[in-house]
């Protein structure tokens, strides 16, 4: 694999999400300075209109899965010649625990991508903490059904099983081929957002795939709905259920939830992980110890990032003090156990992904019918969190909802693009003229339960 190889080589590797399009992929290709880019053929109409664009990258390489011959294009390389032709020794490369080894591009909540880079320190006090804390043996057998550009996927699961001996399953995410593979390969452990969990439990066809083999669930990536965490301990009742919680920066495990705790600590985030500590901050950089009081999640240990990629003052605010600052605002209860009730930023985590509401808000200020937008994150059943746009046409000025879809469908990866678009005379805001994104949540807060 890729990223084995990196690692092998010295390398820093990094993965792009393939629901990025043109411009996004050559930011992240320029702005790592990137010298080789390895392309998929199923995917190569993403980044054909963008090769030029990336001056940079001097090799490219062709990873054919049966649709033909690279490209006519000089860089290419196919990489089955490429490979053959490759040295069979090891690589004469001295690896060390604090070299960089790969970078992960997160959105946060600014319109460019920040980039990420973790050494392999990080990386493998993560593995060792997600294999202690999460329970994870040699004879685990689990379905991958995330893409593995996601940090999540990749790090917390797939590699430390791979590290461990157990058996990798990679998949699709959609739903019937997730359950296919699980009852199918007698899957003892599955990790998924809850937008995952959600749609294997609504499936038609759930009860008809036998499922008992699982013993170990796991949820991240956003925060499950309660009544979802108790259908799941329902329908899993031989299973044992885990939060793990944490952000890219933190490589990316923070704290867990064990399954001990799964019912009695509903919808909590648990406790920093083996190698982590965890505490709330409040606006002065104080620790905050009172039960039930609001406040800025941070954590600090061994997981943490070495820095974002040529943003030193970007990284310096983030990592004030030795903690990372996570823009989620959480609260401990008695017993010191985390849960995350809101988030510092206006980001919007809708299926798993990081959306930027700035990003979004942009490309809806391309049509020139619009006076002013804001875009929030709305529950949804399915997406738990929905991108939703709230629009206030220009006067005497008419849009209609799919024309702002459709604008949008252009400009966005997909995930991006708006579920829903609400149009309004006048956004709430504060007397200072602050948009008050908090109360258009309130206002709207069942629009995709009715």
């Amino acid at each position: 694999m890729t990223w084995f190889g990196c690692c092998k080589a010295g390398a820093v590797y990094l993965a792009l999400n393939y629901m990025l399009r043109g411009k996004d992929i050559a930011y992240c290709g320029n702005h790592s300075e990137s010298k080789v880019l390895i392309v998929e053929d199923a995917l190569y109409d993403l980044v054909k209109e963008v090769l030029d664009e990336m001056p940079g990258v001097k090799t490219l390489i062709w990873s054919d899965r049966g649709s033909g011959k690279p490209p006519e294009h000089d860089r290419f390389r196919d990489f089955e010649a490429w490979y053959k032709n490759s040295s069979p020794e090891e690589p004469d490369v001295c690896l060390r625990i604090e070299d960089p080894c790969q970078m992960t591009y997160t959105s946060g909540a600014e319109s460019l991508p920040k980039g990420v880079i973790l050494n392999n320190q990080a990386l493998m006090a993560q593995y060792m903490g997600a294999i202690v804390d999460g329970g994870f043996t040699e004879d685990d057998l689990t379905v991958n059904a995330l893409p593995i550009y996601r940090c999540a996927q990749r790090d917390v699961f797939m590699t430390p099983i791979f590290w461990l001996g157990g058996t990798n399953v990679l998949t699709t995410p959609d739903l019937t081929t997730i359950l296919e593979n699980i009852a199918a390969h007698r899957a003892t452990m599955f990790f998924a957002p809850p937008t995952v969990w959600i749609g294997m439990l609504r499936h038609p066809d759930f009860a008809k795939y036998d499922l008992t083999s699982l013993r170990k669930c796991y949820y991240g990536a956003s925060i499950m709905p309660v009544e979802i965490l108790k259908e799941l301990l329902e329908k899993f009742p031989d299973a044992q259920i885990y939060n793990f919680y944490g952000q890219t920066e933190l490589a990316p495990y923070h704290t867990i939830l064990k399954a001990k705790d799964a019912l009695k600590k509903l919808g909590a985030a648990g406790m920093g992980g083996l190698n982590m500590e965890t505490r709330l901050e409040d606006a002065m950089g104080q620790a905050v110890e009172t039960a039930g009081c609001p406040a800025e999640i941070c954590g600090k240990g061994a997981h943490a990032m070495m820095m974002y990629f040529k943003e030193p003052e970007k990284t310096e605010e983030v990592m004030r003090g030795g903690w990372f600052h996570s823009g989620d605002v959480g609260v401990l209860d008695e017993d010191r156990y985390l849960s995350v009730v809101d988030r510092k930023k206006d980001m919007i985590k809708t299926g798993g992904e990081n959306v930027s509401t700035r990003e979004v808000e942009e490309a809806i200020y391309r049509d020139a019918r619009v006076q002013e937008v804001a875009v929030i994150g709305l529950g949804h059943p399915r997406w738990v969190e929905a991108v939703t746009a709230v629009v206030v046409p220009k006067s005497g000025q008419k849009i209609g909802e799919q024309e702002i879809v459709d604008l949008c469908k252009k400009e966005l990866a997909p995930f991006k693009v708006p579920k829903a678009v609400l149009f309004c005379t006048e956004l709430p805001k504060t007397p200072g003229g602050k948009i008050l994104k908090r109360a258009m949540r309130v206002l709207y807060q069942d629009h995709f339960n009715r």
